[in-house]
């Protein structure tokens, strides 16, 4: 049980954050699901579509503070790489 009102309240701002960030990182997963059914299709212009809107995603998130700006960039870096497999 909250006793304070200062308690009562960061306890309201972090549950806001925690469903934002959990909203967030949802919308994320779902755009890498669509990309790497995109490069399992084989289709080359549905998954770089798919690949700048996730890029956009991860830069926006790491901006916010929702993932550290290292580990966007090692995520970006794995998709790319799978982009890059994709057309060799």
């Amino acid at each position: 049980m909250i006793k304070t009102d200062q308690a009562s309240k960061r306890y309201r701002q972090s549950e806001k954050r925690r469903l934002r960030n959990r909203m967030t990182k949802s919308t994320i997963l779902t755009a890498k699901k669509r990309f790497l059914a995109a490069v399992k299709e084989n289709d080359q212009e549905k998954a770089n579509s798919e690949f700048s809107s996730i890029i956009k995603l991860l830069d926006t998130s790491a901006g916010k503070g929702l993932f550290h700006k290292k580990t966007v960039a090692r995520k970006k870096s794995r998709l790319h790489k799978v982009l890059n497999s994709m057309s060799a």
